[in-house]
């Protein structure tokens, strides 16, 4: 089911709570409202869920300029004011070049390739459900050889 394009000011903003840690993405491009609806939001799920983690899926935003990228700087440093880690998961190429081109940094912000190197970063450990542990295996896959 698709979500509005106004999501996050309709109060509608999908946050995942998995554990410790909150996981929300940005399904459009972020305007004055979406910005402040989410950095509410999301502080307050902080508090309230005693997030240690946040992980922010941009990989749908395929245009920044200076004030998502100020948006991203200032969310990330809120979070860290409330003793949570921030990862920006899933910037696309183009977005990456804009900022370099526009001589942008996002300063105090940590970014990842995608979701799942994020969520790896936050301490999560992909599990593969269903799969048993080869019993020759040292429990990471790797199996153990006598010498």
């Amino acid at each position: 089911m698709p979500f509005p394009e106004n999501a996050a000011s309709a109060g509608t903003l999908p946050i995942l709570r998995l554990g410790d840690t909150l996981v929300t993405g940005l399904l459009s491009e972020l305007d004055d409202t979406t910005a402040m609806a989410l950095a509410d939001e999301l502080t307050t799920r902080i508090v309230s869920d005693r997030a240690r983690g946040v992980l922010l899926d941009i990989s749908r935003v395929e245009i920044i300029d200076s004030f998502v990228a100020r948006a991203l700087m200032e969310l990330s440093t809120m979070a860290q004011l409330l003793g949570a880690r921030v990862i920006v998961a899933g910037m696309r190429p183009p977005v990456a070049i804009t900022l370099v081109e526009l001589g942008i940094e996002l300063t105090g912000v940590e970014t990842a390739l995608n979701a799942e190197t994020g969520m790896a970063a936050l301490g999560w450990r992909q599990t593969w459900e269903g799969a048993r542990p080869d019993p020759q295996s040292d429990g990471d896959g790797e199996r153990v050889t006598e010498e």
